[in-house]
């Protein structure tokens, strides 16, 4: 990719510490639009999905890059006459690795910082020390000690709430930490690709996509598709790593390249496709990962069943940890996986598309 590695890091800096829960994008959406501004035309979904269409040799075929803009969080739920703020996750959470963690509150006009509390150890019992609390018996500390202060905070019900973060390298630089590398690391490359191609022939026209709603069941995917129709669809993902203990055959390591998921629960990905993207990374001298998973999902789901049905594929730069407030890359993954993308769409002309659906 032709851009400043700098410039690149920053942007993916920008991009993960940006607050976007589902249903409330706009920190993520406003960080799109102002990068693709001029690159191609914008134009936005119901729901709130952003999209930038760059025609370049040919109307078709309609190339469909999609990274999804949302990340995990929660909702204000309620507020106790003490103070506390009771919330709902939005998205997949494991309750482990939330207790004592800081989260920021997006209210009308600020953010409001607070920390999840819990009854402390001191006052349990030795059974209950021992069990794993539910998201129920959690809430946040805001430092209120009444309703009326959380009101005066700014803070009502229906509010979205994320990790609070901050994004750093590890002391092997190549190794960054932040939230939101699902799917922030999507994102940011999806823009890379239509910056790479505003100077850069391509006998396709491209239509990124900034997706809502994905951690909550792949919405902003599917009114998306309606508006970019897709004869093709690449799903950039921020996917989960494996190379931690408990497992003997990894399929996602840090460092060792952009994974090819064939599989999970929600979508296969078309096999000719996939089998193009790993031709493609050979040819380029890039190492590859390739994954079957037994569980997850991405957008995919919804993209590869849009009307008569989209040949589509899912590439990902490992990430450890993913929902949770500290997640780890490897930055040479993600410039990796930048180029591999660049060069398959390169490649995406009207012969090669027509026979990844030629099943006479």
């Amino acid at each position: 990719m032709s851009r400043n590695e700098q410039e690149m890091k920053e942007l993916l800096r920008s991009l993960t510490l940006a607050a976007g829960a589902p249903g409330a994008e706009d920190e993520v959406r406003t960080l799109v639009r102002e990068n693709l501004e001029g690159t191609g035309e914008l134009s936005y979904d119901g729901l709130g999905s952003i999209l930038c269409e760059k025609p370049g040799a040919a109307d078709s075929p309609r190339i469909m890059i999609d990274g999804h803009m949302d990340e995990v969080g929660f909702m204000v739920q309620s507020i106790t006459a003490e103070g506390r703020v009771n919330f709902v996750p939005l998205g997949g959470w494991w309750a482990h690795v939330l207790l004592s963690q800081r989260v920021d509150i997006i209210t009308s006009d600020r953010k409001v910082p607070g920390v999840i509390g819990s009854t402390p150890p001191h006052f349990l019992s030795a059974e209950k020390r021992e069990k794993l609390l539910g998201l129920e018996d959690m809430y946040i500390d805001i430092g209120a000690a009444s309703d009326e202060a959380v009101a005066e905070m700014g803070v009502r019900i229906g509010d979205t709430i994320v990790p609070h973060a901050e994004f750093c390298e590890l002391s092997d630089p190549d190794i960054l930490s932040s939230k939101a590398f699902d799917n922030r690391v999507g994102i940011g490359l999806m823009i890379e690709t239509l910056l790479e191609f505003s100077s850069r022939e391509h006998p396709n026209t491209i239509i990124g996509v900034g997706a809502a709603q994905e951690e909550i069941g792949c919405r902003g995917a599917v009114t998306a598709s309606e508006k970019a129709a897709p004869d093709v669809g690449i799903v950039l993902e921020g996917t989960p790593a494996d190379d931690i203990p408990g497992f003997t055959e990894p399929q996602a390591i840090l460092g060792k390249g952009p994974q090819i998921r064939f599989y999970d629960p929600t979508a296969i990905s078309n096999r000719r496709l996939a089998e193009l993207v790993a031709g493609v990374a050979e040819e380029a001298g890039i190492e590859i990962q390739l994954a079957v998973r037994r569980s997850g999902g991405t957008d995919a789901k919804s993209i590869h069943m849009h009307r008569s049905g989209v040949p589509t594929v899912v590439i990902g730069v490992p990430a450890r940890y993913i929902h949770s407030h500290v997640s780890l890359i490897s930055w040479k993954d993600y410039l990796a996986t930048g180029k591999l993308v660049c060069e398959l769409v390169a490649r995406l002309d009207s012969v090669a598309v027509e026979s990844l659906i030629d099943f006479s």
